[in-house]
């Protein structure tokens, strides 16, 4: 499709094309039903059959355990800043959180409100985050519910358990709970050192409308029950994740593009994808330090999200409106902390970075 953008928004973010020509063949008539299957009932059999291929795949792609629960769940990882407390922080009880960012930031604030939360590590200096911690820097609370981390943060450009960076802060006795909703399926991960992983599915595995929960099993059995049914992930575990009307379409989409990622080879093949990308940013921008950096300390890099500077804001909006023109889209960067970013997810594809490294090879070149 020769006029399709070049999506480099962080979120909602691009769609694999193949998704989205599944959706479109199957938008006024699906599986010969004559409708939609955004009309079809949550309760009747041509969606479950969505619903639980959705389902299967997650568990096929990520490697879940039999003891886990896989939720398809609404509100998005903010509703899980506060959901994860709820259940998880008993009466009495505390939970460690690691802030490395805007959205650690928010989980801790959130989970301050339902209970105690303490801070067991923050990288926060000068206003800004170019790290993740080292794991001796980390103050940990052996009697804490769990520690909360933010394993991508797409504000800043940094990632957990890059290479030679900090490796995720797995314990045996505390859970480690993980909002991943920016690096989801980007890279095989061991889903059973975890206690629960979260993910609004906007950035790497679907549309904005649901969030993946992985949650262990005994967890669940082990959560608080004095909480509304709503907000219990027993709940929404002891129906498949049909307690209540469910985001039909957005399911349908993560399915779609769920198969899509198993088409093109599963979690292996979309790491593969994501450090070529990135590699092949950064070391452009590595390769003329004195026009473009990269804040973020390099054992801290993200595979997903690659934030940089120019020399100034204005030929940073001159950029911007080049690549605009090449039809690349979503590089400016966020709002509290400026600059560029290319959020590079797995629908990205890797001629749309060939395309961006050109560019501004060529835009450096032309203001020597």
């Amino acid at each position: 499709m020769a006029d399709r953008a070049k999506n480099f928004y962080a979120g909602p973010a691009a769609l694999p094309l193949e998704a989205l020509q599944r959706a479109q063949a199957e938008l006024l008539d699906f599986a010969g039903t004559g409708m939609s299957i955004m009309e079809h009932s949550h309760r009747g059999p041509h969606y479950d059959a969505v619903h639980k291929e959705a389902l299967s795949l997650l568990r096929e792609l990520l490697g879940v355990p039999d003891d886990y629960d896989v939720l398809l769940l609404q509100g998005g990882a903010r509703q899980q800043f506060a959901m994860v407390p709820m259940n998880l922080v008993p009466e009495g009880g505390s939970a460690d959180y690691v802030i490395t960012g805007n959205w650690s930031v928010g989980a801790h604030s959130e989970a301050a409100i339902v209970g105690r939360a303490r801070v067991a590590a923050t990288t926060l200096e000068d206003g800004g985050f170019t790290r993740v911690p080292r794991l001796d820097e980390l103050d940990r609370d052996p009697e804490a519910a769990y520690l909360h981390i933010t394993s991508n943060n797409t504000l800043y450009g940094t990632q957990w358990a890059v290479d030679g960076g900090t490796p995720y802060p797995f314990s045996d006795d505390v859970p480690l709970v993980a909002d991943m909703t920016s690096d989801l399926l980007c890279r095989p991960i061991d889903v059973s050192r975890f206690g629960v992983i979260y993910a609004g599915a906007q950035k790497n595995v679907g549309p904005a409308g649901v969030t993946v929960v992985i949650v262990r099993k005994s967890l669940v059995a082990g959560a608080r029950t004095d909480l509304p049914e709503v907000f219990r992930y027993a709940s929404h575990a002891a129906k498949d994740s049909l307690w209540n009307t469910a985001p039909t379409f957005a399911i349908y989409m993560l399915r779609n593009t769920l198969a899509v990622i198993a088409d093109r080879g599963g979690a292996e093949e979309m790491e593969r994808r994501a450090r070529a990308k990135s590699s092949m940013l950064y070391a452009l921008i590595d390769a003329h330090p004195e026009f473009f950096r990269c804040p973020v300390e390099p054992s801290s890099r993200s595979i997903m999200n690659v934030v940089f500077r120019l020399p100034s804001e204005a030929l940073e909006a001159e950029l911007l409106a080049a690549a605009k023109e090449a039809g690349m889209f979503g590089l400016k960067g966020h709002r509290k902390v400026g600059g560029l970013r290319a959020s590079l997810y797995n629908a990205v594809e890797v001629e749309w970075v060939e395309a961006l490294v050109d560019l501004m090879e060529k835009f450096h070149h032309s203001h020597k």
